[in-house]
């Protein structure tokens, strides 16, 4: 995350982040290898929300999550928790005696507990104070062993002011965090004003981790139709950018655990999150495009990795390139802009389009 400053920065700040995280790296090593010679087994379990977990990777809600089938061979496929699928409020707007959706989920999630070892996490969409409080009480009842809330509202009201909106989600997290013993997470949206200001906010009533970020899905249009349609576009792992930046600068700075979530598909990804302080990483994309079994891979090339670079532990690496280790905290902020801009190293040309700025056409 350091940025490689070739205009802004003297050229040994260009090095510093990457001479730091060496530094750190081996005194770790060092402290942590009475004998250097003795093979040491590399350890990938993390703590989220209080759970103990053998390793990051976790699998975040998802079509794939609501099935038991599914879900099963998650975690055969090296998941380490499993975020079951959104309960939506609406599932349980009829009177308590014909609430067929929200009793079918409560059921899945039961049968979902029963079904594997690892921790099944529920995952929770309401719009009303009164929806967050019940239904998170019902699904702490139903046995999840943690909540993850999922804060998707598009702000379509006019009259409504981006503060009271911010006060909304505060208070929404701090009710359901009041109803339940169970950890509670807050998943967000990356376009608050001052998401570090956001972040401490949710940090003081008390949540437990928060998951950066969520997905804003926008609608389509089917033009024979003339009607709007979904039309939901997989990540890539360029949607990394995002977690990256701001869990590098919120790393050390809050009590709750930090996700990372969006951009994770290939092992690098999660090496990336980890090392600028995320707890654990969420896959979803990467999974229904490339099959459970994708999860297997990541694992083993986290694990070549960190035998590559000599680290022993996700515990040693973390947050090692975090905005508060690094010696050019500027790198995460302003600093960074002005490189990308000015550098034309950091911009990706086709081979025409590079000698026409080369060549001064």
């Amino acid at each position: 995350m350091c940025a490689q400053s070739q205009t802004t920065l003297p050229a040994e700040r260009m090095i510093a982040c990457s001479l730091h995280a060496q530094r750190t790296r081996g005194k770790r090593l060092s402290a942590s290898r009475p004998d250097s010679h003795e093979d040491t087994m590399l350890d990938l379990s993390t703590t989220y929300l209080g759970l103990k977990l053998r390793t990051p990777l976790v699998s975040s809600a998802s079509p794939l999550t609501q099935d038991i089938g599914s879900i099963r061979r998650l975690e055969d496929a090296g998941a380490s928790a499993i975020v079951f699928h959104s309960l939506f409020e609406d599932a349980g707007e009829q009177p308590a005696s014909t609430r067929p959706a929200l009793d079918h989920y409560l059921t899945l999630l039961r049968k979902a507990k029963d079904a594997v070892h690892v921790p099944v996490i529920a995952s929770l969409c309401a719009t009303t104070l009164d929806g967050w409080t019940d239904y998170a009480t019902q699904l702490e009842s139903a046995g999840a062993s943690a909540l993850e809330l999922n804060l998707y509202q598009v702000p379509s009201q006019m009259d409504v002011s981006g503060a009271a909106l911010e006060e909304r989600y505060v208070e929404f997290v701090k009710a359901a965090k009041s109803a339940v013993k169970i950890p509670v997470a807050a998943k967000l949206t990356p376009f608050f004003t001052s998401l570090t200001n956001m972040a401490k906010r949710f940090d003081a009533v008390g949540v437990d981790g928060l998951v950066l970020f969520n997905r804003f899905y926008q609608p389509d249009m089917n033009l024979d139709a003339l009607d709007i349609q979904p039309n939901v576009l997989l990540s890539t792992s360029e949607a990394l950018r995002l977690p990256l930046t701001w869990i590098g600068m919120l790393y050390g700075r809050i009590k709750a655990n930090l996700a990372g979530s969006s951009g994770v598909h290939v092992p690098d990804d999660v090496v990336k999150l980890l090392l600028v302080g995320a707890d654990v990483t969420m896959v979803c994309s990467a999974l229904l495009r490339n099959g459970i079994s994708h999860l297997s891979g990541l694992e083993a090339g986290l694990l070549q990795w960190m035998e590559k670079h000599e680290y022993n532990s996700v515990a040693n690496l973390q947050g090692t390139l975090s905005q508060l280790r690094c010696p050019d905290p500027g790198a995460f902020e302003r600093a960074q802009y002005q490189n990308a801009v000015k550098s034309i190293q950091n911009v990706v040309l086709t081979g025409r389009e590079a000698w026409r700025i080369l060549s001064g056409e």
